[in-house]
């Protein structure tokens, strides 16, 4: 704990990220922010000549389409919803007085609104796509940048509630997405190594909720569904996952009628890169001022 709050701080002090109070919300510099824009150029570069469509949605979601996902049977813990006040004149004086002697909670009165934080760039996606009819046969490939939500509250600078993620996700054939996926893994070691990053890669699951949550674990993990890449950023002994390699199988397939022209079920996978965490972890490994980072690197990132 001591080198991720040491590490925190440090970026407070070079201002690169800018403290709001609350754990895992940050403001990002100007510097931050072109390091991140740098690296989604070099995806763009690597990632371009497959001719992605690219699609960019906000940071909330639709709430029905959100629950059909079943996202709150594995990660309720996680979960972000947006609540309004709806009430009257007199709920809002009675709102007020609330915020004013401080005695209870001014947000008990609040409700649901049809908008859900997104948990995961990608969740937008398939509903967007099943509402176009049947994928073509030779599959689809999807190009995503988007804010996402987890309700994880941490000094790790690495783990925060409010981060960007970006994605490519196929559909296809179960032979076809799961080469991509390797494709996927095998650019992202060479990504990272240009960049001076030392990575490993490893079996990794989901933080699935509960006591079902453990059957979840085990099958993800047996079955291979998702690997992780690791990068030190606040402790070599246990790397951060800064970008994720995951096959779905046809379960999004099932879920949101994802039919291929032939009419079998899709297959989905998607390659997701942590553009927060990167950005840490080039900051850690090279340092805090942009300025002194290996030409190598340089040359890599701004050409």
């Amino acid at each position: 704990m001591d080198m991720q709050v040491s590490f925190l701080d440090r970026l407070f002090d070079a201002g690169l990220l800018i403290d709001t109070g609350v754990d895992g919300l940050y403001g990002r510099s100007g510097q931050f922010e072109e390091v991140i824009a740098a690296f989604e150029r070099l995806i763009d570069r690597v990632g371009g000549p497959d001719d992605a469509e690219a699609m960019r949605f906000p940071p909330g979601m639709n709430r029905a389409f959100f629950e059909k996902s079943g996202y709150m049977k594995s990660f309720p813990q996680l979960a972000g919803t947006v609540h309004s006040f709806c009430g009257s004149e007199l709920d809002h004086m009675s709102l007020l007085k609330c915020m004013e002697v401080g005695e209870q909670d001014w947000t008990e009165g609040q409700k649901a609104t049809d908008i859900v934080l997104t948990p995961a760039a990608c969740y937008p996606l398939y509903p967007t796509v099943a509402r176009r009819g049947k994928l073509p046969s030779s599959g689809a490939l999807f190009d995503l940048q988007s804010y996402c939500f987890r309700h994880e509250p941490s000094k790790d600078p690495a783990r925060q509630q409010l981060f960007r993620m970006r994605e490519y996700v196929c559909m296809g054939t179960e032979s076809h997405v799961t080469d991509f996926r390797q494709l996927w893994m095998d650019r992202g070691v060479e990504m990272m190594t240009s960049v001076g990053l030392e990575v490993t890669i490893d079996i990794a699951n989901d933080p699935f909720f509960g006591r079902a949550g453990k059957m979840l674990v085990n099958n993800q993990r047996d079955q291979n569904l998702k690997f992780e890449l690791l990068i030190p950023i606040t402790s070599t002994a246990n790397p951060t996952a800064c970008m994720s390699f995951n096959y779905h199988q046809d379960s999004f397939g099932q879920k949101w009628g994802l039919n291929l022209e032939d009419g079998s079920v899709a297959h989905t996978a998607c390659v997701g890169f942590g553009l927060e965490r990167i950005a840490l972890a080039l900051f850690h490994t090279h340092g805090l001022d942009v300025k002194t980072w290996p030409e190598s690197v340089r040359a890599t990132l701004w050409g």
